[in-house]
């Protein structure tokens, strides 16, 4: 048994290295609109939802033309990014921005309206989608030049476009935390995050940055629902569920807020789910199968919540008066 484990080991590590490149894309959403607004937008799994969708409809529409694929997938990568983002701002707008107007301090107003919000997106989607293609199971196109299969070291092996995914998981990583930490938006979207009042007295626009905010955290997770259909093919108006309660746990275990702590949680999500999904049936001599390691999220979950509420990136602050 224990041979079997070591040899499984490194491609298991290697698939859930992929897999919480993806959670950590999604978190980074849940985190970048609680720093800014407190608010847990759990809408935000239909935005990685329709970055999935967009995402293979370029791919499509593009599937006939002399174009590579990786030049393909960077043009879906695009549209994806630009059509999330583009969602997530008109829900901001419609949605979350009416309610902030009127001032009310009850919590759980704007959080039934992020779950009703999901089934709307859902719907129109399913709605699209019939109408269009009389279908709501959306198949990734092959792209026989990214489906290239590598062997690496320690008997592992990789195919161009799991190496293509984490690649860009990493690159917009980077590019995030320079957003955040280098530029204008990001220090206008910390000084947001710590006092809007006094931000808008120093000439910050309270909406736009947090129109800016949903539109870039909406763009990550476009960019996570391509990167998920290309690596599990399939799609549908409802695949958003799952991934998305999966990352705002990871954004819970790395410290929602703290966009590190997001992608941190996201990697280590994956690797346990991974880990669950090819060992609980090996030593449970397949009494406990692949479809329990689901429940390592929630136990997760409950288990943060129970012994450190803040995550492990996340801080405790206090307010001085």
């Amino acid at each position: 048994m224990w041979n079997i484990f070591l040899e499984l080991l490194p491609n298991v590590i290697l698939g859930g290295l992929i897999l919480g490149f993806i959670y950590a894309l999604i978190a980074v959403g849940y985190t970048l609109v609680y720093g800014v607004l407190q608010l847990i937008n759990f809408s935000h799994s239909e935005i990685f939802m329709i970055g999935a969708v967009a995402g293979i409809e370029t791919m499509r529409g593009l599937q006939n033309t002399p174009l590579p694929g990786l030049i393909q997938l960077l043009l879906a990568l695009i549209i994806g990014a630009l059509i999330a983002a583009s969602v997530a701002v008109i829900v901001e707008r419609c949605a979350y921005r009416p309610l902030r107007k009127r001032g009310s301090k009850n919590r759980l107003i704007p959080l039934i309206t992020a779950i009703g919000v999901s089934f709307i997106l859902q719907d129109l989607v399913k709605l699209i989608e019939s109408v269009w293609h009389q279908e709501f199971f959306i198949t990734f196109p092959s792209l026989v030049d990214l489906n290239t299969a590598y062997q690496l070291p320690l008997n592992m092996h990789i195919q161009l476009k799991s190496i293509i995914m984490m690649i860009i998981a990493i690159i917009m990583g980077l590019v995030l935390y320079y957003i955040i930490h280098r530029t204008r938006l990001g220090y206008s979207i910390r000084a947001v995050a710590q006092n809007p009042q006094s931000a808008q007295l120093m000439g910050i626009s309270p909406d736009n940055v947090i129109a800016k905010t949903f539109a870039l955290g909406g763009a990550m997770g476009g960019i996570a629902g391509v990167l998920f259909a290309l690596q599990y093919n399939t799609v549908n108006p409802y695949i958003g569920f799952m991934p998305g309660i999966k990352a705002f746990t990871a954004a819970v275990l790395g410290g929602i807020g703290s966009v590190p702590g997001a992608l941190l949680g996201g990697v280590i999500l994956g690797q346990l789910e991974t880990l669950a999904g090819t060992y609980l049936p090996l030593f449970t001599h397949g009494d406990i199968g692949t479809e329990y390691k689901d429940m390592i999220a929630f136990l997760i979950l409950i288990l943060i919540l129970l012994f450190k509420p803040q995550g492990l990136l996340g801080k405790n602050h206090v307010e001085k008066i």
